[in-house]
């Protein structure tokens, strides 16, 4: 017997992890809770392991590519609001 054939791609099944871990869950409650909006807390400094096109395409415009990673992320997050 065979074993059972993966469908999709590699990139969906990539895309669809992502999204489940990043992903917060539904509570319970009635209401949600209320969004507060400020100013960030501040940045820290962390190692994280990029594919070199991903890297090579924020670095492309030049300086602040960190900061345009982070606003990326910040959108994949749902965070761009706030």
């Amino acid at each position: 017997m065979k074993p059972p054939r993966r469908t999709g791609s590699a990139f969906e099944r990539a895309e669809a992890a992502f999204k489940s871990a990043t992903t917060k869950p539904v509570e319970a409650a009635s209401r949600p809770a209320p969004k507060t909006i400020g100013v960030p807390e501040g940045k820290e400094t962390v190692s994280i392991r990029l594919d070199r096109a991903v890297l090579e395409h924020f670095q492309e415009d030049g300086p602040g590519w960190q900061d345009r990673i982070n606003a990326a992320l910040r959108i994949a997050a749902g965070l761009e609001g706030e």
